[in-house]
């Protein structure tokens, strides 16, 4: 099997061809004689600069080993096990039961009216879907006003308020595409030239870094301290935004991730008001992603920005974002989320409604998800019962399916993992030999992508490689998730370490 490279120099070519090998299109006629409007020398640079390794090259080529399995070829492996991204549906997570029940009686509203609907589903739903027909004008074909929904961004309200003990109001809240639409948004508003930053957290989602070439700014990293459980440090804080700025960098924001994606961690509320101080000196935007907000493993409690900004009556911008993609509910299709202004110059929320404007509205069926999310089945209600034990049972497994990765991942001798406190991934660091780097280097791709390769090759086990992250230098790392299902983390676990044995002897 060719192998492919991964260095970013000719990381567009081989998405090129790799990409090619998994698509169709009309070919172009030999007669066509016109010199091509769209290449890799006219298109906008920032696109060809913008990289997004959860859906990389590996996976494209993880994706071509799928087709070959489909097409009965003999691979050392029976199937793609997709680790690489936080997609739960896809790892065969049921979905949360009154959610679907909704959305088919607000999809086929004819349903409601037809004989034995109420011995089908149960009355909390039907009135659910009710509530949603009188409240959503041509139903969830139309669009609706570009903020989205009207009643779901006072669900939402009222959800911020109960989770935080704050006032909160539907006016500050825009229902996005996933939490991605609002952090692409926020940072458009944010760049206004090539010499505008961000500070984002290094290892980073790269969410971040793409958006942000995108906009032509400047990434500016902080580490994160993975010899603390990846805590952030405001020291750090401070040389990152001092080095910037030194370099003529205009730092307009913070990012932070909590709980951290790729690393896991969750921050302490008085980490958390130490960031809010840092930003206050700095007269830093915060940009809060609270996406894992419910996937929380650890001793350390969830505590959002907002509570915390409010308490300390900070007149510090800060922007939050939520999605319904991610804790038990894995909507990721549906993509749903919203994000929540708080300090922001009203003239500026009348701008960023321009451009919810521009797209018309966020999509309805990731509204409805948005609002079963922040308003569920209450106590009493008919499906309360079994909507709890959903969510309780997914939510035990996958703290039982956290724990058992960091058991076996730590109990491997050239691999370390921090403790994971949250969200859906392990970055595990791993220490290679030096003739595995070297046979890296040969092979044109860093070491931890090269480890990733060969995983992939052996295994069916994508995952991402820290380089995609970035990382401190000399330092190598790869994401996983543990989605896949209690019964599959075991054969993913024995898989990983089998090859690890394998790697580290052909290599040593």
């Amino acid at each position: 099997m060719q192998r492919l490279a991964f260095n970013k120099s000719m990381q567009c070519g081989i998405f090129a061809i790799t990409f090619g090998k998994l698509r169709k299109s009309a070919s172009i006629p030999i007669s066509f004689v016109r010199s091509m409007q769209l290449t890799p020398d006219s298109i906008n640079p920032k696109v060809l600069e913008a990289q997004y390794a959860v859906r990389g090259a590996l996976v494209l080529r993880a994706m071509q080993h799928e087709r070959a399995l489909q097409q009965k070829q003999i691979l050392p492996f029976s199937e793609i096990l997709y680790c690489n991204i936080g997609n739960p549906h896809q790892l065969k997570q049921k979905p949360v039961t009154f959610f679907r029940q909704v959305l088919a009686l607000t999809d086929y509203p004819d349903l409601l009216d037809m004989p034995g609907c109420s011995e089908v589903f149960p009355a909390d739903a039907i009135q659910r879907a009710k509530e949603f027909h009188r409240n959503t004008p041509g139903g969830t074909g139309a669009y609706s006003e570009s903020q989205g929904l009207r009643h779901v961004r006072e669900n939402v309200a009222k959800f911020i308020a109960r989770r935080d003990g704050v006032t909160a109001y539907a006016d500050d809240i825009f229902l996005t595409d996933g939490a991605s639409q609002g952090v692409h948004i926020s940072i458009m508003c944010l760049i206004k030239n090539e010499l505008d930053g961000i500070m984002i957290p290094i290892p980073q989602y790269p969410l971040y870094t793409a958006t942000i070439s995108l906009n032509g700014g400047r990434a500016v990293g902080y580490y994160l301290d993975e010899s603390h459980g990846w805590t952030m440090d405001v020291s750090e804080l401070d040389r990152a935004l001092r080095e910037a700025r030194n370099q003529g960098t205009n730092v307009r924001a913070l990012a932070v991730i909590n709980p951290g994606n790729p690393t896991g961690q969750c921050l302490t509320e008085a980490n958390i008001r130490q960031v809010v101080e840092f930003c206050e000196r700095n007269n830093l935007v915060i940009l809060a992603d609270e996406v894992y907000q419910a996937n929380v493993y650890g001793n350390v409690p969830f505590t959002s920005f907002r509570k915390v900004v409010t308490n300390m009556k900070s007149n510090v911008e800060l922007i939050s974002y939520h999605s319904v993609s991610k804790g038990m509910i894995g909507e990721c299709g549906r993509r749903g989320g919203y994000m929540e202004l708080i300090n922001i110059d009203p003239v500026v929320v009348e701008q960023i409604y321009k451009l919810f404007s521009i797209s018309l509205c966020s999509n309805i069926a990731g509204q409805i998800i948005v609002d079963l999310m922040v308003s569920p089945p209450s106590e009493g209600d008919p499906s309360y019962d079994q909507y709890e034990r959903e969510m309780k049972d997914l939510f035990e497994s996958l703290k039982r399916r956290s724990q058992k990765l960091h058991s076996a991942l730590n109990s491997m001798k050239n691999i370390t993992c921090t403790e994971i406190g949250g969200a859906m991934y392990a970055f595990p660091s791993i220490h290679l030999p030096p003739s595995a780097v070297q046979a890296a280097k040969e092979a044109g791709m860093t070491p931890d992508t090269f480890y990733a390769v060969e995983l992939l090759d052996a295994t069916g086990i994508c995952v991402v490689p820290g380089s995609g992250f970035r990382q401190k230098q000399g330092s190598f790392h790869f994401r996983t998730t543990f989605l896949p299902s209690e019964s599959k983390m075991d054969d993913v676990i024995d898989k990983l370490r089998k090859f690890n044995q394998t790697f580290m002897d052909k290599y040593s």
